[in-house]
């Protein structure tokens, strides 16, 4: 019996060889040069969702254009100085490659194609300089008319849509997130939990992803970019606290008494609502009754004796009752992302739409600027063989160079990565050759070169949809298009044939010796990377330099995303011990709040939080990666008479603000260490 996975692959498929079958058709009636860009173009925008193909088509569009321009002006400016001429249009592929990196959204294939299209135009004109402007206009045409054919069949011809994906997400996510608090309620301990809950980074991201797409969709009723981005800061503020209400529960256990009864019974009545209520009418009414009865059990002063256990209490029932109102919260979005317009359907929604803003995202800037110095030196040294050897089909070698530093700048050790697609290109260059010489020539009409060409297209489009074969495949069809001939008209010239594909492996294997010399940092540097990037951050909060929250969580939690591959190529488990960037998380989300209530407390308050806070971003700041400490005990000692400090504190609120966030920040920093204990 077929699969699922296997029909949806060959519906792909299926798309994508009528989405170029189409492109191919329509630049041969209008006596386009090289048609066989729309054809490669077709394939390249490609995507199994619709409003995924339509967004990529905007982008490659705009990124073309923008790389057409840049030829048209670079060229003809430095014709007369070929290695300036390289130098600028290496240049120009660096700095293009440089802001993708940073933007980290599909946004960034805009800059991609940018980079790159100018070296495609720019490179292979540099003996016709006159007619740049010519080529240029050219090569926008057949690739708008690739963009136009795929998007027209994949978002028509039976589309799958990112809404549909999306909500499906919003539903799974929402399901698992439900199903931790509950597990967590009745007694399942965070390293049971921890592994799954770090999945949810990675699954933020791909909704974070899908996101972008959405204006460009095509189903019926779009859910809104603005609610999604709401439904992520609620997912992004689950993880600590979720973890901070088990640990409570976990560490009161432990204390003489262990939990009131009264507070045991709150517990399994919200563990009983998570699985239950969030799907009834009456969710908002039983989510406000429990919030009500945390807040009447916290305890309304500190105790000498039981201070520490008050505390727990406190913290406990606080982060509680914040716990409910999120997942309420969150099942309102998931509502709102359902509902048929755009109104918010309770104030409490069009609050949280109104809060919401931009997804922090982690940016590494050095690594950026590498990348792009690689990717400068690799198209200089590939110019001088070109331009020393007098090779003339050499610009053919350096823009392959070019695409491959551009399209696999991203990756930590691109070299393998460039192989892979290497040996891809060498397949498609021994398929080129069986239909160049021995099947196109009998080919004597359009549809007979479809017919011809569909067996190994269908085969080909199959493969792409399958993400192991996808980059392998995607060579083997460059490889394929770009030399099989697909022309207006045949052309059995074997010394062309040739010397395009032998420049087209010379230039892939001309990337994957220098991306290995240039551009490869290894999974090792790139997780020390990473790890300190958080450290500073967490230091930078703990010194009010980070104020909003939401914005420094997510990008704290998009760090997670990205080190769980890492972590899984190395083999080892994603928990390593002083290097939980979920704990790090925690503590500096505490850190700036603390230095929020620093700044309207009384002198002996802020200055002992002033103190206490330097030391911790002094911690996080020594911190290195190959040799990470402990807190020091100091750093106890400053949080312990904070904790004395606030426990005496004559104003309510204030009390128990300080208390909750010290109490977190004690548990988070050493979870070791012995109970606090009031003095005397």
């Amino acid at each position: 019996m077929i699969r699922f996975a296997d029909g949806e692959a060959a519906l792909f498929s299926v798309k994508c060889f009528i989405a170029a079958m189409l492109a191919y058709y329509i630049a041969l009636r209008i006596g386009l040069t090289r048609p066989y860009w729309a054809v490669t173009t077709s394939y390249i925008v490609a995507q199994p969702l619709a409003g995924a193909v339509l967004s990529k088509a905007v982008f490659r569009l705009v990124g073309t254009a923008l790389g057409a321009a840049a030829a048209v002006v670079l060229v003809p400016s430095f014709v007369n100085a070929p290695a300036v001429l390289s130098f600028a249009l290496g240049l120009w592929l660096a700095l293009c490659l440089y802001v993708s990196l940073l933007d980290r959204t599909p946004r960034a294939y805009t800059f991609l194609l940018a980079g790159y299209t100018a070296s495609i135009i720019g490179f292979p004109a540099v003996d016709a300089a006159g007619g740049i402007f010519t080529v240029a206009v050219l090569r926008v045409q057949e690739i708008t008319i690739g963009i136009l054919c795929g998007s027209l069949i994949h978002g028509v011809v039976l589309p799958r849509s990112v809404s549909a994906r999306l909500l499906d997400k919003v539903d799974a996510m929402l399901a698992d997130a439900e199903r931790w608090s509950r597990d967590a309620l009745r007694g399942a301990r965070e390293q049971t939990l921890d592994l799954e809950r770090r999945r949810l980074a990675l699954e933020l991201s791909e909704l974070y992803q899908l996101s972008i797409h959405l204006p460009f969709d095509t189903a019926r009723l779009l859910p809104r970019t603005r609610t999604v981005r709401a439904l992520l800061d609620q997912f992004t503020l689950l993880l600590p606290l979720a973890t901070t209400v088990e640990d409570r529960l976990a560490e009161l256990a432990l204390c003489p008494g262990g939990l009131p009864a009264p507070v045991a019974a709150l517990v399994t009545r919200t563990a009983a609502w998570l699985e239950t209520g969030l799907g009834q009418p009456d969710r908002e009414a039983v989510a406000a009754t429990l919030i009500a009865d945390a807040a009447a059990l916290e305890p309304a002063t500190i105790d000498g004796a039981t201070a520490w256990r008050d505390m727990l209490l406190l913290n406990l029932l606080s982060r509680l009752g914040d716990l409910v109102a999120l997942h309420r919260d969150g099942r309102a979005l998931r509502d709102q992302l359902r509902a048929p317009g755009p109104r918010p359907i309770t104030p409490r929604v069009a609050a949280l739409l109104h809060q919401a803003g931009a997804r922090g995202l982690h940016r590494d800037r050095g690594l950026a600027v590498r990348a792009g110095l690689g990717t400068l030196a690799t198209m200089l040294l590939a110019c001088t063989f070109w331009i020393g050897t007098a090779w003339t089909d050499g610009a053919g070698a350096v823009l392959i160079a070019g695409v491959c530093c551009a399209l696999f700048g991203n990756v930590d050790d691109p070299g393998p990565v460039i192989f892979t697609f290497l040996l891809g290109s060498a397949a498609g260059i021994g398929l080129a050759l069986v239909y160049a010489y021995a099947v196109l020539p009998r080919a004597t009409s359009f549809v007979t070169v479809a017919a011809a060409l569909a067996p190994v297209l269908l085969i080909l489009g199959s493969m792409l949809a399958r993400p192991p074969l996808t980059l392998f495949t995607l060579g083997t069809l460059l490889g394929l298009l770009n030399t099989v001939g697909l022309n207006a008209s045949y052309s059995g010239d074997f010394a062309t044939f040739a010397n395009g594909a032998v420049a087209q492996l010379i230039g892939t294997g001309f990337a994957v010796v220098t991306v290995g010399l240039f551009q490869t940092i290894g999974a090792d540097t790139s997780i020390g990377r990473l790890l300190r990037a958080s450290w500073r951050d967490v230091a930078r909060r703990a010194r009010g330099r980070a104020p909003d929250a939401q914005l420094w969580s997510a990008r704290m939690l998009d760090r997670i995303g990205l080190l769980m591959p890492r972590l899984a190529q190395r083999r080892e488990e994603i928990r390593l011990p002083l290097m939980d960037v979920l704990t790090d998380m925690r503590i500096g989300f505490v850190a700036g709040e603390l230095d929020r209530l620093a700044a309207t407390a009384p002198d002996a308050e802020r200055r002992q939080l002033r103190a206490m806070l330097d030391r911790v971003a002094g911690h996080f700041c020594t911190l290195r990666p190959a040799a990470p400490e402990a807190p020091p005990p100091a750093l106890l000692g400053e949080v312990d008479a904070a904790l004395a400090l606030f426990a005496t504190d004559p104003e309510p609120a204030r009390r128990r603000t300080g208390l909750t966030l010290l109490t977190s920040l004690r548990r988070n920093l050493f979870p070791e260490a012995p109970r606090y204990e009031a003095a005397a």
